[in-house]
Formats: structure tokens, C-alpha cells, sequence
């Protein structure tokens, strides 16, 4: 008897160690994994420490929620591989008025307009994770290669999760696009230059920058939050981007739960020419929706903006919610039928397409 409960003790003294040693690797890695964070003047969303919502919305996930998302949610299957449809790559620049979008994966689209060439939120790289070994990995190739991008004159990066700031892919590209503008968030620049990545422009919600004679890019507010370890929660500002010219604006959501924000952006901004709206990672509902707006919401943020044509991002890349490959994309498609004014597309990875100007009436498509 004494020496099962002598064996008892050893095993509880170390199943005790395991956890301490679990807790210290993980403290250790999100120290390690946490990026920068700002230093400024506080504002309506900004504490001095933390970034926050403006309408209060608490959109950060707790342990508690994180836990029962990671190992109790029942999670639709994913192809483990789709090949892509080859398309032509896009042109080199298009014209003044003129305005072409082509998606690429995930939140990575190529804005072409005003003879600007606009990259937003561009990953390349096999998973979205702070490493290379684990994370969720890409079920598809970018529908575009590296080497077939045009020049770029703008990058844009609406918040630091690794599906939206991929610090290997920007390294590529502040190389082989060295004459591109990099602009961010407040704080986020700190991360890029830690890796490499100088001269970050960073702007806050409601700021302005001019990208050219006729073209001006305003920082607009997202309804999310931001992090890359455990000790960075909202250090970093998240943002929607409203890109301005004489033809119309094109609006990048981003990240982005859904709120009194859309309707605020196309008064302010619009006529709304484009919108790129996520649809993807929104189930399930009760973890995802203070940060991910749904199919059936997508199109009502687009009515909100009035804008005239939308196309859908943020899905059929990277397995990052309980939604299924295509299911998005086939709940869009049902939100819509209700909708025939409205045109909202979904492009193929690595297919482009000229939006029609904003005089045009709205239309359904595909």
C-alpha cells in the first residue's frame, strides 16, 4: 500500500511538472511571438496602452472561449488540396477612371486604378503562424504568383494577425518591390522594421495620405482586434482602408465584425465604386461574429455602404473557422437571392475582373 501511494505521488508530482513546464513554454513563446507596441497620445480608441473598439464591442476572445472554439466546435471538412484555374496575369497598370481588382487568396487582393498598382494584405508563405512546422497551413496556391505581380506602388496591411501581416511574404516584396509604400496601423511598423521591413507609414482611423495627383487613402474604422502573442492584445491598431479618387472609392474592410461603421463610411466617403468584404471564418456564430461579419451580413454591410459593386475576400485559403471550403461562398450566393439589385461577386483565386463605373446600375452576378 505505501508503495502505490508512494507511486501516486510521483505521478501527480509529475503530471504537476508537465503543466508548469507547458505554462512556462507557452509563457515563453507568447513573450517571444508578442510584437511591439504603440506609444502615443490616447484617443476616443486609444487608453494610453490599448487600442478599443469605438462602439465598446469587446471583440477579443477569452481563454475559456478559445478552449471550447479549439477542442469542443465541431469543425465542416476542407479539400486537403484544390488546384487553382490558370488565369492570365494581370496587366502591367490601367488607366486613369479606370478600375480593375483581381483576387489573389485569402485577404490579398491587387487593386488597379488611376495607374496605381495597390497590394492589400499579402500572404504567400504555406501557413499563417509564427511558424513554419504548424499553424494553419493554405489549402491552395496563391492564384497569383510572386513573379507575376505587376509593380506595386502601395501595400497595405489592416491589422497584424499572421493571416493579414505575413512577415515572410513582406520581406519578399520590400525586395523586389522596393519602391512600394508599406502603410499600416499605429504601432504595427515597429514589427515590420524588428524584421527587416523599413520606412512603414502609419496611419490611425480617420487619417489621410495622398498616393497621387488624384488619388488619397484614408485609414476607416474596423470593428476587431489585434495580437501576435499573449502579451500584445490590442498594442497594435486594426483598420479598414477607403482608397479615393475622381471614379469613385474602393473600400478594404479588412478584418471586421458587423457595425453602425459601414453605413458611416459610404455617407462619408462614398459613392462606394468597389468593396472588398470578407466572408469567410464566421461559425461558429457564437466565437466569431464580434469579429468576422457572415455571408448574409457581408451583404448587408454592402447595402450599408451603398456600394455598387462588392467582391468577397477572406475565404477558401487557410481552414480558419468551423465553416466548411466552399460553404461562404454558397451562403452568399443564397443571402443574395433575396438581393437582385445587388452585384456582389465572387472572383476564383487568381481571377480579375473590370469593375464598372458608378453610374452603372447594380447588378447579380454569379
Amino acid at each position: 500500500m505505501k508503495l502505490f501511494r508512494r507511486i501516486i505521488k510521483l505521478m501527480l508530482l509529475a503530471i504537476a511538472a508537465l503543466v508548469v513546464l507547458v505554462i512556462l513554454i507557452g509563457a515563453t513563446l507568447g513573450y517571444i511571438f508578442s510584437a511591439p507596441g504603440y506609444t502615443g497620445e490616447e484617443s476616443d480608441h486609444f487608453d494610453g496602452e490599448r487600442f478599443v473598439n469605438r462602439d465598446t464591442v469587446r471583440t477579443e476572445p477569452g481563454l475559456r472561449a478559445i478552449l471550447k472554439f479549439t477542442f469542443q466546435e465541431k469543425r465542416a471538412p476542407w479539400p486537403d488540396w484544390i488546384d487553382n484555374t490558370d488565369y492570365p496575369p494581370p496587366p502591367a497598370r490601367v488607366g486613369n477612371g479606370d478600375l480593375r481588382v483581381t483576387f489573389i487568396n485569402h485577404a490579398t487582393t491587387l487593386i488597379q486604378m488611376d495607374g496605381l498598382n495597390i497590394l492589400t494584405d499579402p500572404i504567400w508563405s504555406e501557413r499563417c503562424s509564427p511558424v513554419s512546422w504548424a499553424g494553419p497551413r493554405r489549402h491552395r496556391a496563391p492564384g497569383v504568383t510572386l513573379e507575376n505581380l505587376p509593380p506595386l506602388d502601395v501595400i497595405l496591411i489592416s491589422h497584424n494577425h499572421y493571416d493579414h501581416c505575413d512577415i515572410p511574404t513582406l520581406k519578399t516584396l520590400s525586395v523586389s518591390h522596393q519602391n512600394a509604400r508599406i502603410i499600416a496601423g499605429l504601432g504595427v511598423g515597429a514589427l515590420l522594421e524588428q524584421n527587416g521591413i523599413a520606412h512603414v507609414e502609419e496611419i490611425d482611423w480617420d487619417d489621410s495620405l495622398s498616393l497621387s495627383d488624384v488619388v488619397a487613402l484614408r485609414g476607416v474604422t474596423a470593428q476587431h482586434f489585434s495580437g501576435r502573442g499573449f502579451f500584445d492584445r490590442n498594442k497594435t491598431l486594426w483598420l479598414g482602408c477607403v482608397i479615393s479618387s475622381p471614379a469613385g472609392s474602393v473600400y478594404f474592410a479588412g478584418d471586421t465584425g458587423y457595425g453602425a461603421h459601414f453605413r458611416q463610411i459610404g455617407e462619408k466617403y462614398g459613392p462606394i465604386r468597389l468593396a472588398l468584404l470578407p466572408i469567410g471564418a464566421y461559425l461558429p456564430s457564437w466565437f466569431m461574429r464580434p469579429v468576422h461579419i457572415s455571408p448574409s451580413e457581408a451583404v448587408d454591410a454592402h447595402r450599408d455602404l451603398g456600394a455598387q459593386t462588392s467582391i468577397a475576400v477572406h475565404f477558401g485559403t487557410f481552414r480558419l473557422g468551423a465553416d466548411g471550403e466552399t460553404q461562404p461562398a454558397d451562403d452568399l450566393r443564397r443571402a443574395l437571392s433575396a438581393h437582385r439589385d445587388v452585384r456582389f461577386w465572387v472572383l476564383d483565386q487568381g481571377e480579375g475582373r473590370d469593375v464598372p463605373a458608378v453610374s452603372l446600375r447594380n447588378g447579380i452576378t454569379r
